[in-house]
């Protein structure tokens, strides 16, 4: 059995543009501030130390009012430019004739992530999506790489697994939870480390036919 786990953003899909419009939308609304670039909110996005608040909104603490207004801004705006990479469509589809499991682990909230995987036609790939708000310990924490494993009955025996994602939390939370980790360049983070690093989506491919890169 193979188990195949991805991390959302900056993985399967680019939401950097959309993220990046409703922060926006929250900087000019609340706080009067001018908009920054999507390349300054993805890359805030993944770094290991980080208070978004303070990087997106000049303010120590997350304001329930401006975190709300966030919210219903981003729940219209998260389907209007997000989109697959390049390659991804396919590798889903060589994997599902595979018969790989295929699940999804992302801090989103969940509703997000499903309204977004919905949008591209790509829900029903994957046994599970599990988001932020499911779990006790999002990652790097390895709750919910554990959830999915627990759930197919992994033997780490007998099994594969992968976890495949664009930051270093992705890659810490495959290592707890004591799986193989793949690090994809061409998401929001360029450079990262893991067992194997993945420049195309179909390195993943020769990671599962050949056990190494």
């Amino acid at each position: 059995m193979q188990i195949i786990i991805f991390d959302m953003d900056g993985t399967l899909i680019n939401s950097g543009a959309d993220i990046t419009t409703s922060v926006n939308f929250v900087r000019e609304q609340v706080y009067r501030l001018p908009p920054v670039s999507i390349a300054y909110v993805t890359e805030a996005i993944n770094r290991d130390q980080r208070n978004l608040a303070m990087l997106f909104y000049e303010t120590p603490l997350y304001e329930k009012k401006a975190q709300q207004i966030f919210e219903d801004h981003y729940h219209e705006q998260c389907v209007q430019t997000v989109r697959l990479y390049d390659g991804i469509d396919a590798l889903l589809n060589t994997l599902a004739e595979r018969n790989s499991i295929l699940a999804v682990a992302t801090n989103a909230p969940t509703s997000f992530a499903r309204r977004m995987l919905d949008r591209l036609a790509i829900t029903d790939a994957f046994t599970h999506i599990i988001g932020g708000g499911d779990v006790q310990n999002p990652k790097p924490d390895p709750e919910m790489v554990h959830t999915i494993l627990d759930d197919h009955n992994y033997d780490r025996q007998h099994d594969f697994a992968l976890m495949v994602g664009d930051s270093d939390k992705d890659m810490e939370a495959g290592r707890r939870a004591g799986i193989a980790s793949a690090f994809v360049t061409w998401g929001f983070t360029p450079k990262g480390n893991g067992d194997y690093i993945c420049e195309q989506p179909e390195d993943i491919l020769t990671i599962l036919d050949t056990g190494r890169l």
